[in-house]
Order: C-alpha cells, then structure tokens, then sequence
C-alpha cells in the first residue's frame, strides 16, 4: 500500500483531543455525576507509577462552604467556588509508612528526598490522566497552584496526615463556552535531540515571543501584547511560597 493511502500516523482521536487541550474557568451550574467521577478517577488510576509505589491520593470537594474555605486559602480564585467539584492532588507516602513502615529496619526510608520526587510524580502523572479523561467527556478543567498559598492551613482544613502534601488542586466540570488554547513554545525549542542544544534557546524563544504577542493581543482586545520572555521575568523576579521548604520539613519529607 502507498503512504498517500495509509491513514496519517500522527492524526487520531486521541492526539486531537490532546492538541484542543485548554484551562476552564467557566463551569456551568450542572453536577459531575458519581460515575463520571469514578470513571475520571479511574482513568487517573491507570497512570505511569513509580514501581507501582501509587503514591498519591486525590480528594474530592463539592461541599460549596468547604469550597469557599479553600478558594479564600487559595489565592481568592472564585472558579474554586463555582465548578461543582475541586480535586486535591497530594502526594501520599503516608498510606506505604502506615503498611510497610512496620515490616522495615528503621520505619524505611519514606522520608528521603527521592521518594518526595516520586510521590509528587506521581500524583502530577495521574492528574493529567484524570485531566484528558474529563476532556474526552465533554468536562474541562483548569490546575490550581494556589493551594499552596497557605499550605498549613489548608492541610489542616483537608486533614492531611504526615508525609502527605497537596501538589495542586484542579477545578472540573462542564464548561460555560468555549476557553482560549493557548499556544506553546515551538517544538524546537523543547525537543532536543542526543544533547541538550543550548545554543538555539534564545532563538526559540525569540520565535515564541512573536506568538505570545499575537495571542495577548486577540486575547485582550489589542490592549496587551507583553511577550512570553517578558511575562516570565516578571514571574521569575521574586521567589514565591518560600513558606514550602519548612512546611516540607514539618510534614516528614526531605530529612534526607
């Protein structure tokens, strides 16, 4: 058979569904059913895990006073308080210690920095999952950093045991209208190829400045068209969250 008659390999449901991928913050005033939820859930399940450790769990919010509590925690970001449900995505080696902590010389080595890196992988991984599989169902979301903001706090509001920390949240549900793609780097710039090719970084980005400005533009009205480089040193300026290193302590990660 001849290539012009064989389905294009990099065309496909799936790849489509992927490339259309946008954040939501506009949910309509509809419930995500139990089973949808499940369904989500389980696809998030079926997610790469380091050596099957599983190491993370995810929590469910629909309760809208507990919402509101953690949209105020979480950078006052009112799409917390208005998607019908709000995931907490933590990273969780609090169920291995409980389980084979006892079985092991010193209670094991959960406490390393290594296992911190995999279970936070591991939640990321799964969440992404989660992420596609409500997109293919015609659900959208949009991931929240700021449960961060105020981590003890809201560690304490969700009951979060030792050695189990919430890497972000993730807004869901059915979208109120059609969200913005926003465009990505260009592959060049990410893809390199036997070795990283730093000498065609600047390029790249001067490339994808064009682009973001574009897009700021049509995105505002013509009223900003602040390149990506500039957005980045903006964000870059100042550390943020300097509260993450103790509190990473405090909860049992990274003694060592």
């Amino acid at each position: 058979m001849s290539n012009e008659n064989q389905a294009n390999p990099a065309a496909n449901e799936t790849l489509e569904l992927l490339m259309q991928h946008a954040s939501v913050r506009k949910y309509q005033d509809r419930p995500v059913g139990e089973d949808t939820l499940a369904a989500i859930i389980g696809a998030a399940q079926m997610a790469s895990t380091s050596s099957n450790v599983q190491a993370y769990s995810v929590i469910a919010v629909t309760d809208p006073q507990q919402k509101a509590q953690l949209s105020a925690l979480s950078g006052n970001q009112a799409y917390i308080e208005e998607c019908p449900v709000f995931l907490i995505w933590c990273a969780d080696l609090y169920r291995l210690h409980e389980t084979a902590g006892p079985q092991l010389p010193d209670g094991g080595t959960f406490d390393t920095t290594e296992n911190f890196i995999v279970a936070t992988v591991d939640a990321a991984l799964a969440a992404q999952n989660a992420a596609v599989a409500a997109e293919s169902l015609g659900l959208g979301i949009v991931y929240i950093g700021g449960v961060r903001n105020n981590i003890a706090e809201l560690s304490e509001l969700l009951g979060l045991p030792e050695l189990v920390y919430p890497v972000f949240g993730m807004c869901l549900g059915y979208p109120e209208g059609p969200a913005g793609i926003r465009p990505r780097l260009p592959l060049e710039g990410v893809l390199h190829r036997g070795r990283y090719e730093k000498e065609k970084t600047a390029a790249q980005v001067a490339v994808y400045d064009e682009v973001s400005k574009e897009y700021m533009l049509k995105r505002s009205g013509g009223k900003m068209d602040t390149p990506w480089s500039a957005m980045m040193v903006k964000r870059f300026a100042e550390p943020s969250r300097l509260h993450m290193k103790e509190y990473l302590l405090s909860k049992g990660f990274m003694q060592r």
